[in-house]
């Protein structure tokens, strides 16, 4: 298989895979609270990735582990908690929608700070891309007026750490395999994650109720397939395209979550659909060669 093809390939998976985690996240919550879903997620993760890439670690050089320690900060663990609050207040698929400005923000971050050069087309498809996100959240407030819309502000934030993990790891870790990077960022996260859900009081309210049960199972399937299996593919897709090409699977996230919302009765409107279209246009632009 061509680089080309790959590269494409993993970016339709995760858009899947992560399309699909805003609506686990959400069930998830039924039986857990935010700062529980946030923590068992990390942890679950970093127990089936030491399990399966405890041997990667050894490639990790010294000089490597001041990167790996942002990555697993800026990218995985303030992220998790902040979709967690995020997704008390609303609706799965706004949320996945408001992930969008990542690539936005990896443009601008890598611009600014990283030293990476950007095509003008690239800068358009950007922008278009966002225009499409924007018409969505416009659009998801009108037919979602009793949600607590400052929630979204969790969400830009939590993108924003996505762009400066996307950069760092193309600037940083380009000669570490993928494998390597993902195992190495949650190692670093276990301490203090597991910190974290003891004070949640975890240990004393989890009594394996049916729902949380079946909230433990979501959890777990959006660990292992959603963040460990995903980061990887992420990581990788990142070595082998552009930083603003891998962060684009942000914009194709939100076809997959409306979906799933819509199968667990969130509401989409045909103006959404539109701006479902226009995104894809601006995936286009950014990503197509000449």
């Amino acid at each position: 298989m061509s680089s080309q093809s790959k590269k494409w390939l993993i970016l339709i998976i995760l858009a899947f895979v992560w399309g699909s985690s805003f609506i686990l996240m959400k069930k998830a919550l039924l039986g857990v609270n935010q700062v529980q879903l946030g923590a068992l997620r990390i942890l679950i993760t970093a127990v089936f990735l030491l399990l399966i890439g405890f041997k990667s670690l050894k490639k990790i050089k010294r000089r490597h582990w001041k990167y790996i320690i942002y990555t697993a900060i800026l990218g995985t663990f303030f992220p998790a908690f902040l979709f967690a609050f995020a997704l008390k207040e609303l609706d799965s698929s706004i949320a996945a929608i408001l992930n969008s400005l990542t690539p936005f923000n990896t443009f601008i971050f890598g611009v600014l700070f990283f030293g990476f050069v950007f095509k003008k087309r690239q800068l358009i498809g950007v922008f278009i891309g966002l225009v499409g996100t924007l018409l969505l959240i416009l659009k998801g407030a009108s037919l979602n007026p009793n949600q607590n819309y400052w929630y979204v502000l969790l969400v830009m934030i939590a993108s924003i750490g996505y762009a400066l993990n996307v950069n760092m790891i193309k600037k940083y870790l380009s000669d570490l395999n993928a494998l390597s990077i993902t195992t190495g960022n949650f190692l670093v996260m276990i301490l203090p994650t597991f910190f974290v859900l003891y004070y949640s009081d975890f240990f004393s309210e989890f009594t394996m109720t049916e729902t949380q049960m079946a909230s433990l199972g979501y959890i777990s399937i959006l660990a292992i397939l959603g963040t460990g299996i995903a980061k990887i593919l992420f990581n990788k897709l990142i070595q082998i395209s552009t930083p603003v090409f891998s962060s684009s699977v942000t914009y194709l996230i939100p076809m997959v979550a409306v979906f799933w919302g819509l199968v667990d009765g969130e509401k989409l409107s045909f103006v959404q659909l539109v701006a479902g279209c226009i995104i894809l246009l601006g995936v286009y632009i950014v990503n197509k060669s000449k």
